[in-house]
């Protein structure tokens, strides 16, 4: 069982957030593998304008180089296949759903988008080369570990605020400053609110422990240390939540060697840039 300590108070600005479309219900629950046809999937994307529209414009995308033009959404499911397709929907509905989310001026909604997509990517492609538990997860894990600073945000704007200028001005971690500050991290958020929106139990147990992933299986490969090394190697390709004027240090390649992927990072990183900008221009 998942035991995170999280104040209440947080915990209700997740009902704050704007609801999940039926869309994005469905995908959610074929996580916990129920089954999601291909017709339905396609059916509750066609009456959303705005992600069938996106969808086809990803198919036909020089990312997928398929020859001719797709015009039909389920033409385009079928192409993607189901796994790519929650992917790719859940990253473009759930930034913009977040777009909408009332949020304090030292608060940056574009690097935190920016920041969440780059990690969702590289988890994928992190579990796809390691024999990780439950690696359909690692999208979504990585999409959502770090929703918690953002219901901290919404509660707590100016405790927020200081605990990002305590970080920047560096002496302590940011946890340590979140624990200073309101007695909590956003990791123990961010597993708590997935534990409420009913994600899997492997999915909150990677985003809850994903700065202490050795806390998380007894020292065994478990997906929150895919997500640590993907949050981290996504900082430090610059997609980071600091403002452009605090420069990030280096720090995934320890990550990724005590994980056996160093002499593949450069492969990965290969295949994560065109991923990236294509989902990016989505968000």
């Amino acid at each position: 069982m998942l035991s995170v300590s999280c104040d209440e108070s947080v915990l209700r600005s997740v009902d704050r957030l704007p609801p999940f479309s039926p869309i994005l219900n469905r995908l959610a629950a074929s996580l916990a593998s129920e089954d999601a046809s291909f017709a339905e999937l396609a059916t509750l994307i066609e009456k959303d304008t705005v992600v069938a529209g996106n969808v086809l414009r990803l198919v036909n995308s020089a990312l997928y180089g398929f020859p001719g033009t797709v015009s039909s959404v389920r033409h385009a499911v079928a192409i993607l296949g189901l796994a790519k397709l929650r992917n790719v929907v859940m990253g473009m509905s759930i930034s913009r759903m977040w777009r909408g989310v009332r949020t304090p001026e030292t608060w940056s909604q574009a690097r935190f988008n920016t920041h969440s997509v780059a990690t969702a990517i590289l988890s994928d492609l992190l579990a796809e080369r390691l024999p990780v538990p439950y690696p359909e997860g690692a999208f979504v894990a990585g999409l959502l570990h770090d929703i918690g600073k953002l219901l901290i945000a919404i509660t707590w704007p100016n405790e927020s605020a200081l605990i990002q200028a305590m970080a920047q001005a560096g002496g302590a971690s940011l946890e340590e400053c979140e624990m200073e500050v309101v007695g909590t991290t956003h990791a123990a958020v961010s597993g708590a609110a997935l534990r409420k929106w009913n994600l899997p139990l492997p999915i909150q147990r990677a985003v809850a422990f994903h700065h202490r992933p050795e806390e998380a299986s007894a020292g065994q490969l478990d997906l929150s240390r895919v997500i640590q090394a993907a949050d981290q190697l996504a900082i430090d390709l610059g997609h980071s939540q600091l403002p452009p004027e605090q420069p990030p240090h280096p720090r995934s390649e320890p990550l990724l060697a005590a994980l056996g992927l160093t002499d593949r990072v450069p492969e990965l990183v290969a295949q994560f840039s065109p991923e990236f900008e294509a989902l990016r221009s989505l968000t």
